[in-house]
């Protein structure tokens, strides 16, 4: 069984997002944000209780006009999970959205106009305990940094990101997060990289507009991974052209894959290949498919041959090696041989039952202090 991330995490500081801390120690918080009409509550907080139910820790919500914001209180009110409002430009949407109890603000200060207006957001931010998040992104840089640059650069990126930052440092409001998005990797970690060492406050990572499930996830964990190896990143966004549950499954995959959090089963399982006893391709999926539902952290390992099977499967909590029968060990010793007939019916009752054992164990260790 894998132990504790090796990574050493930045100190940043900690702020709160409703209920969910972000920097100092706590865990790096898995973000995703609803594509439904907000004014169509019903169907935004449909899509939020998903979200909910996949995991996810702050829900962002786009809040274009005034109508928008209204809607947003009432969705407010129906769901448990922290809400940010994305809001541009206009500083009486973000007005609004805090007296009808939003939990942070994604608006830039520098985009708002005129001085008074910035510390009119500001003070109610202040007045209410509400954070706000500072959102860079390559596609919509400032025009003078466009011209001083010729082209979208890290340095462009953080640039802009410092020039918000200083509103915020005149009106000594330091409860905010910091995100400098671009859909080229290379572009979105150096400019991460950069801001790290000159500001204090928590970064919210993402590779903006990565691209469809496929090419989007692979990007993402490309450009995140190098960040959150290096300990860069207290909260994280999948830009995907998808589903955005999907958004929340990929966040937490990358998270368990560097060790940082563990929810739900970490699966452990060979590609397959002639040597397999079973169908290892058909069992993985059957088998996610009818777990994601656990949320205790756990590994599991199927494994089709008796070649690296049995070294694997006795790492894990429930180990699956192909053989003629199959074998199954527990928390590293055999347990049970299982035919291919039933084979995923039979696993999936012992992974439970394990998964039961763990809940139990826990909850007893947590009682006794």
């Amino acid at each position: 069984m894998h132990g504790e991330s090796p990574i050493k995490r930045r100190e940043s500081r900690k702020i709160w997002v409703g209920n969910v801390p972000v920097g100092g120690d706590a865990p790096i918080a898995v973000q995703s944000m609803t594509n439904t009409d907000t004014n169509d509550v019903a169907a935004t907080v449909g899509q939020i209780q998903r979200l909910v139910d996949a995991g996810v820790d702050i829900v962002r919500v786009s809040v274009p006009d005034m109508d928008a914001a209204e809607a947003f209180g009432k969705i407010k009110q129906l769901v448990s999970v922290p809400l940010v409002a994305d809001i541009h430009f206009d500083y009486k949407i973000a007005l609004r959205v805090a007296e009808l109890g939003v939990d942070c603000l994604r608006i830039n200060p520098g985009n708002i106009g005129r001085e008074d207006r910035v510390r009119a957001v500001v003070d109610a931010a202040r007045d209410r305990g509400i954070p706000i998040r500072i959102g860079v992104n390559a596609g919509s840089l400032e025009k003078d940094l466009q011209k001083k640059y010729g082209e979208p650069t890290p340095q462009a990126l953080v640039e802009s990101a410092l020039r918000h930052v200083e509103h915020l440092d005149r009106l000594d409001f330091q409860d905010f997060k910091v995100s400098v998005k671009a859909s080229d990797v290379f572009m979105a970690v150096e400019a991460y990289r950069l801001l790290a060492r000159q500001i204090v406050q928590p970064l919210h990572l993402g590779i903006t507009e990565a691209g469809g499930l496929r090419s989007g996830t692979v990007k993402s964990a490309v450009g995140l991974g190098m960040l959150l190896a290096e300990g860069i990143g207290d909260t994280i966004r999948i830009s995907l052209a998808a589903d955005p549950v999907e958004e929340v499954k990929v966040g937490y995959d990358i998270l368990k894959s560097l060790r940082l959090r563990s929810r739900g089963i970490n699966f452990i399982a060979c590609p397959s290949c002639s040597r397999q006893n079973f169908d290892v391709v058909k069992t993985m999926n059957d088998l996610e498919g009818r777990l994601e539902d656990l949320l205790v952290p756990l590994d599991v390992a199927v494994i089709g041959c008796v070649v690296n099977g049995p070294g694997e499967a006795k790492e894990a909590h429930v180990g699956l090696t192909g053989g003629t029968p199959n074998l199954v060990y527990i928390d590293g010793k055999p347990a049970q041989k299982l035919n291919n007939d039933n084979l995923v019916d039979e696993l999936e009752k012992l992974i439970r039952q394990k998964a039961a054992e763990k809940v139990e164990a826990d909850a007893a260790l947590i009682a006794r202090g």
